[in-house]
């Protein structure tokens, strides 16, 4: 092996390193001679925290220095949290994101100081996010709370809510747990009230294209089974030109019976939320997101969605 030395870009947030770190022992169990090193970066995701995502870019805003760092030499991967990934279709022309790992609970959860579940919090209680796939679940089931807008990493959320700003605030489970905030748990969201973002969970490596010894380091990291499922999520929030500015959750599982997908696009306005699911096989992941994201096209995501984009899907 030429490389001796591998740089990997993250940003700097707390989970991010965790993330980039976790990625870090990982290779070097394969690789233990190989120097491993973290190029840590601030992106305007992590800079721009006074508004949501889905009116100041979406998610993308996150990875994007990363992929300058790979393009111009200076890094040979990127770690990031796939549910942070754009679609396929708007990343570089010479970057690729060939791993993904094994998934963490891909599950949201509630965090109270009060020990709330989704069913005690209080008559007009306050809770924090600003994920509109999160909020247009949480009115469907309790119309009465009071949602509010909440930025930051893991930590500074969870000031906020230790600061009184909220009576409970909704994260991912992965995050709590890679940070170790397991106890802070008040409710783990069960999928049938808060279906989980498209790649929720995961961690995914990317780097360029053509670079076949990094991408040889890194291949002995991909999680099949993962790679899947988060491929099937992927495929329909593409078709669906999904992104932060619209209330779009997708999740698939392997089953006995094959790959279980469910998918829903919810109206932020009506609350209104259109559902749908299918079962395929597995080697037809990206047919089947298709698949699923036509239908709730035909039942009438499509007027939703346009709604929001100004055009049809």
């Amino acid at each position: 092996m030429s490389l001796k030395t591998l740089t990997i870009a993250t940003r700097e947030s707390p989970l991010a390193l965790w993330q980039a770190e976790h990625v870090k022992s990982k290779i070097l169990e394969f690789y233990p001679d190989l120097e491993v090193k973290l190029l840590g970066m601030t992106t305007k995701g992590d800079q721009l925290l006074s508004s949501p995502l889905s009116k100041i870019g979406g998610k993308g805003l996150f990875i994007k220095e990363l992929e300058v760092a790979i393009l111009d030499g200076r890094a040979d991967i990127a770690v990031h949290s796939m549910k942070d990934v754009p679609m396929a279709k708007e990343l570089p022309e010479d970057l690729i994101v060939p791993v993904v790992m094994d998934r963490e609970d891909p599950r949201d959860a509630l965090v109270s100081n009060h020990n709330y579940t989704i069913k005690t919090l209080p008559q007009n209680a306050v809770v924090g996010s600003c994920s509109l796939r999160r909020r247009v679940q949480l009115m469907a089931i309790r119309p009465d709370l009071q949602l509010k807008d909440l930025r930051g990493n893991v930590n500074t959320r969870l000031a906020k809510l230790d600061a009184g700003e909220f009576d409970a605030i909704i994260l991912a489970t992965a995050g709590l747990k890679r940070l170790g905030f397991d106890h802070r748990i008040s409710e783990e969201i069960s999928q049938d009230i808060s279906l989980p973002a498209v790649g929720q969970g995961a961690i995914g490596i990317e780097c360029h294209r053509n670079n076949d010894e990094v991408r040889k380091i890194i291949a002995s990291l991909n999680d099949e089974a993962t790679a899947i499922r988060v491929s099937a999520e992927r495929a329909f929030n593409a078709t669906l030109n999904g992104g932060c500015q619209a209330p779009i959750a997708g999740y698939a599982e392997l089953t006995e019976q094959g790959l279980w997908m469910r998918g829903l696009v919810g109206n932020i306005e009506t609350n209104e939320i259109l559902f749908a699911e299918i079962i395929g096989d597995p080697l037809e992941a990206q047919n089947i997101g298709q698949r699923l994201a036509q239908d709730l096209l035909n039942k009438g995501a499509d007027a939703f969605l346009r709604s929001i984009y100004g055009e049809k899907v």
